[in-house]
């Protein structure tokens, strides 16, 4: 009985069980893993579709010239995103760690760890801001009239116009609200500035916009309700880790497809909606040469993969170890380069439709930034019968492409963290650490839900989560192939794969991603412009909070690197350098079962080959002088122990 004991904890301590619990079918009992490979995949494509590919991506190419801004995008996919979503897959997969655990690797670039960390914070912070305004309009569509349909509120101004003319108040049909606003386009061409009513709700109504980034004025109630509500759904829904969450995928990252498709089958059968198309497909190729498309393209890339998140990470780190995250790694980025293009095309045959009627150029049919998503898609919804069930579809379609990218970025969080801490109380109570995680994120977006709120929105979405990605990628891709070493790193992946990386990835993950990347940071920078929302110019000092914002998170590479330097052995700082940057011992698969090869605990000499040559030639006295007590020691046939360089015993 003991003896079969003893081996079920030995089994236990193998697959990594927490003593006392019962050994679970997963691969890595202690940390667990994805229920099926279809999880994961449901999971990263929810994680990588996300609001920007509806709110984001359509934007960018309605302020980069439209179509000029689908070259770079495509550019700095093939030859960054790619490379970099399946470095990230392959690095957390083959440590089956977290952002942070990941970096035994060089133990001193754990800061990039931690700027991960603090991007995934700024981001998950102001995200669910949005999702919770998703939230409000999916709430306020449960009536018989949309609020945003006529211009006859008391919130709307004289520059009102909208599609729907309030003469037809019972009049559902297609046909006679054109012919409505038909009839209305002479009095909307005289007007000095026309606006829709679904952009005087979203003013004026939902956010009751102040007059300025510092006049906060009150809490918007509803919103704050609202995103206490999206908080409690991203819990819930993470309250098990990714057994949970893995389930939900099923439904939150196949169903907004249903409804694009339904969308875009309505979009395109609207006059003038070719228009709004063409001005999607045309490049404008003079603004190909503005370096700031470039640097939106490669932050777009970085924002919708997830790239120097750490949720690629994090989410890897739970596959299976011989799991193939080369071919997840293609599907899931096509797919998501795929649905942003095809988001376009549902914004823009709205725009075009709208543009149409209303005698103005697309490019002046709707507000610049998320609004976007909450102006031209509101007021197309109007027009179609039976409005306030499309809008419920629509705005449930929001919420669950937020939600899809929410789970991640509060997992990434929690995994960190337990990851980090590592005992195994923490591995069994993680549910406190998400609920935990959960409430700082709602109390730090309360801000973001006063009158000045939008304005903090767009501030942190342009800095905290733009460029500091791009440092953040650059260095992790310096960082594995040349000081861990692209030879090892090859070889760590043809271990956990079967086979080497292709050699397009082995090229742009040595050469060409760190190349551009640093290409773009470098011109982002010098054409750099303040920020503005519509005719507001946002004022010096919340430009240097935005700046704040976003070196706060590089800023933790070099404090930590200096931090790990200093605490290094060695007489000098060379050598102090050279420690720190070592791989930790304990680097590598996380099962004891996984330790082949090199990581083999006795595999001594496959071990040194990557180590200094001091290290190799300490660790090779120290085999050799265990080797020669083995073979002084020797066993009688009675079981008695006879040391032959000691006669007299």
């Amino acid at each position: 009985m003991s003896e079969s004991n003893t081996a079920a904890a030995s089994a236990a301590d193998q697959n990594g069980a927490v003593p006392g619990e019962p050994v679970k079918s997963d691969e890595n009992s202690r940390r667990g893993n994805w229920g099926n490979q279809i999880e994961f995949v449901l999971t990263s494509v929810g994680y990588a579709v996300g609001l920007g590919n509806v709110w984001r991506f359509p934007y960018l190419c309605y302020r980069n010239g439209g179509g000029a801004f689908m070259f770079p995008y495509f550019i700095m996919l093939v030859f960054c995103g790619i490379p970099l979503f399946f470095l990230e897959l392959s690095f957390g997969q083959f440590a089956s760690q977290g952002c942070l655990g990941v970096w035994k690797i060089s133990p001193m670039f754990k800061g990039v760890g931690y700027g991960m960390m603090v991007v995934s914070t700024y981001i998950g912070i102001y995200y669910n801001v949005v999702i919770c305004l998703a939230f409000y309009y999916f709430f306020m569509s449960m009536t018989n009239l949309l609020p945003w349909t006529y211009c006859n509120n008391p919130w709307n101004t004289p520059d009102c116009s909208g599609v729907v003319s309030s003469g037809h108040y019972l009049n559902n049909s297609l046909a006679n609200s054109t012919s409505s606003l038909m009839s209305g386009v002479s009095e909307v061409v005289n007007r000095t500035k026309r606006t829709s009513p679904s952009e005087e709700y979203w003013k004026h109504y939902v956010l009751d916009i102040s007059d300025d980034i510092g006049n906060f004025g009150e809490v918007r109630l509803p919103i704050l309700g609202c995103l206490a509500v999206a908080w409690l759904v991203v819990f819930l829904c993470l309250i098990r880790g990714v057994k949970s969450s893995g389930k939900v995928v099923y439904f939150t990252a196949t169903f907004p497809y249903l409804v694009l498709t339904i969308l875009f089958i309505r979009g395109i059968t609207l006059d003038g909606a070719i228009n709004g198309i063409k001005y999607y497909l045309t490049p404008q190729w003079h603004k190909v040469l503005d370096a700031k498309v470039w640097g939106d393209a490669a932050s777009q890339i970085f924002y919708s993969l997830g790239c120097a998140w750490g949720g690629l990470i994090t989410m890897a780190s739970y596959n299976k170890f011989h799991n193939n995250c080369f071919r997840d790694s293609i599907i899931i980025s096509i797919t998501n380069c795929a649905t942003s293009v095809y988001a376009g095309f549902v914004i823009f045959s709205i725009l075009g439709f709208m543009a149409n009627h209303l005698n103005v150029p697309v490019s002046e049919v709707a507000d610049h930034g998320p609004g976007l998503a909450f102006v031209a898609y509101p007021e197309a919804l109007t027009l179609l019968p039976i409005s306030p069930l499309w809008s419920l579809l629509f705005f449930f379609m929001l919420i669950l492409l937020g939600l899809g990218t929410q789970f991640c970025l509060l997992e990434t969080l929690v995994t960190a963290i337990v990851d980090e801490i590592g005992t195994d109380w923490i591995m069994k109570h993680k549910t406190v650490v998400t609920l935990s995680v959960a409430i700082v994120g709602f109390l730090l977006g309360v801000p973001l839900t006063t009158q000045a709120g939008i304005y903090w929105l767009l501030l942190m979405d342009n800095y905290a989560a733009s460029f500091s990605l791009v440092i953040i990628s650059c260095i992790m891709c310096v960082c594995v192939m040349y000081i861990y070493g692209h030879v090892n790193y090859f070889k760590d992946v043809e271990m956990m794969l079967g086979f080497p990386p292709p050699l397009f990835f082995k090229v742009c993950w040595r050469f060409i991603s760190p190349v551009i990347i640093f290409c773009i940071l470098v011109f982002t920078v010098i054409q750099y412009k303040p920020i503005t929302y519509n005719d507001y110019v946002y004022p010096g000092w919340s430009l240097a909070v935005g700046f704040c914002m976003a070196l706060s998170s590089v800023i933790c590479i070099p404090i930590y690197a200096l931090y790990k330097i200093s605490r290094s052995p060695g007489a000098t700082f060379r050598e102090r350098l050279k420690n720190a940057c070592r791989c930790d011992p304990k680097w590598g698969p996380a099962l004891r079962e996984h330790r082949t090869g090199r990581y083999a605990p006795m595999a001594c000499e496959e071990v040194v080959e990557s180590r200094p040559l001091k290290e190799k030639e300490d660790l090779k006295e120290e085999e050799k002088g265990r080797r020669d007590e083995i073979n002084l020691t020797t066993h009688g046939s009675n079981g008695s122990t006879n040391t032959h360089n000691n006669p007299s015993a």
